[in-house]
């Protein structure tokens, strides 16, 4: 047995190809199949069968169009309400893929119908391994958020994973690898997640807190107030895996054209600039905001969650950067936006203004802020409770341009935890009009913090 680990880091999640040499189980595939595809191909090993853990809540899945292209059995829970054909599998099934044998097991928390798959090897060399893909059940330190379904079953959920973690690590057995699909920086995972990189049934009894805490009540409780705030396109997610979503498309468009560029960014369209945030701080096209592209900035999560759904999209970068974020974008079911490839914003469109706005650190906001400025913290509510810049507003960044109006009109300072969320929302308030000043340092830098 082996396991090829497709990662996608930009959301956090990993997906999973397992195969005996010949044939192999895909688990939770990505929408861009062409990664799981190069991962079999370089295994030397077919695609026979693709399994999904649970409707997915933050991206949307490529397993309906993986098993068609293939031919291969599509696993999905009997429970779940999709609209298209699968092979429905429930709790205590026991199917092959080819030397490998594959038991389902009911893993109810992070959805009503969640699943997990416990692969083993009877027989050979391995015999007796087993690996335990586990979806948003059990994960490395801890389990997955039970607060996506409905507020009202949240609770529930949440004692429901206590249940669930400790069936699947008792049926397992210590020995079994663990393969998670969240935990890897997806805000489907809650709690004290571990960092590591791979882990065991043993190790996540001995340290995982959904499996040391004695008492479930205390365990709930404390998952029930680590809760924070989630990607807003999440909403959209569920409903385009039940109705089946179709192959993305991942090609580069043709360059807009540059008077229709000029039109968008007049008409107050999305404009999306990919550049680096010091760059566009310098200089860029009036009306653009900043979503910086780059690994580990969250690109996809904070695009989807903070600009309006549906909305027309205009990407302006390198080709390099546009062709990544066309696929992260697909991802969560922003499909086919257009864009204008190119270093020189003001080629891309001629006449349009360039602006913009200063960056700095915290030494120049202790030298330079003026009595009467606004300084915006755009971290989420609980890490501004934690701690924060005394004299600083908190509005989340998923929430700025829907409070606009309460923020002064002075100059406004804005800063986060590394800048990045800051020089979104310091190109969103300079797009309406306002004075921003971006403080582009890690908030652990920061002046004389406080809580509460």
């Amino acid at each position: 047995m082996d396991v090829v680990v497709i990662e996608t880091t930009p959301l956090g999640d990993r997906s999973y190809l397992v195969h005996d040499g010949m044939v192999g189980l895909v688990i939770d595939p990505q929408r861009d199949t062409d990664r799981v595809e190069a991962a079999a191909r370089g295994a030397g090993v077919a695609i026979t069968h693709v399994a999904e853990t649970h409707i997915h809540n933050d991206y949307v899945t490529g397993g309906l169009v993986l098993a068609e292209k293939h031919g291969a059995r599509y696993l999905v829970n009997t429970a779940d309400a999709v609209a298209f054909e699968r092979v429905p599998v429930k709790d205590g099934q026991l199917f092959r893929v080819g030397r490998l044998s594959v038991t389902v097991l009911a893993t109810p928390g992070h959805t009503h119908t969640h699943l997990a798959y416990v692969v083993e090897e009877p027989d050979g060399p391995d015999a007796g391994r087993r690996a335990v893909f586990s979806g948003g059940s059990l994960l490395y330190g801890s389990v997955g958020r039970t607060d996506l379904v409905a507020a009202s079953d949240t609770a529930g959920l949440a004692h429901e994973q206590y249940a669930s973690v400790r069936r699947l690590a008792a049926f397992a057995g210590p020995d079994a690898e663990l393969y998670p699909t969240h935990g890897f920086g997806s805000f489907c995972s809650i709690g004290p997640a571990s960092r590591q990189e791979a882990s065991t049934i043993a190790e996540q009894l001995a340290f995982n807190h959904a499996l040391t805490d004695p008492d479930e009540d205390h365990f709930v409780a404390g998952l029930l107030a680590a809760v924070s705030a989630y990607p807003s396109y999440y909403a959209h997610m569920r409903p385009l895996n039940e109705a089946g979503p179709g192959p993305a498309s991942l090609a580069v468009p043709d360059n807009v054209d540059p008077g229709e560029l000029r039109r968008r960014l007049e008409a107050g369209e999305w404009v999306v600039d990919l550049r680096n945030r010091v760059a566009f701080a310098a200089s860029h096209l009036l009306g653009s905001a900043s979503f910086e592209y780059g690994s580990g900035s969250s690109f996809t999560s904070y695009l989807g969650w903070v600009l309006p759904w549906g909305q027309p999209l205009t990407l302006v970068g390198s080709r390099d950067d546009v062709e990544r974020a066309v696929r992260d974008l697909a991802r969560i079911g922003i499909d086919s936006p257009d864009a204008a490839v190119g270093d020189d914003s003001r080629a891309l469109a001629p006449g349009v203004p360039l602006t913009s706005y200063p960056r700095t650190d915290w030494a120049g906001f202790v030298r330079d802020r003026a009595e009467g400025d606004t300084l915006l913290d755009v971290r989420r509510t609980d890490e501004f409770a934690a701690a924060h810049v005394p004299g600083a507003v908190n509005v989340p960044l998923h929430e700025v341009l829907h409070r606009l109006e309460e923020l002064p009109e002075a100059r406004t300072w804005v800063y986060c935890t590394s800048g990045y969320r800051a020089s979104v929302a310091a190109s969103l308030l300079h797009r309406e009009g306002r004075e921003v000043v971006l403080i582009d340092a890690r908030f652990r830098d920061a002046p004389g913090t406080v809580s509460g």
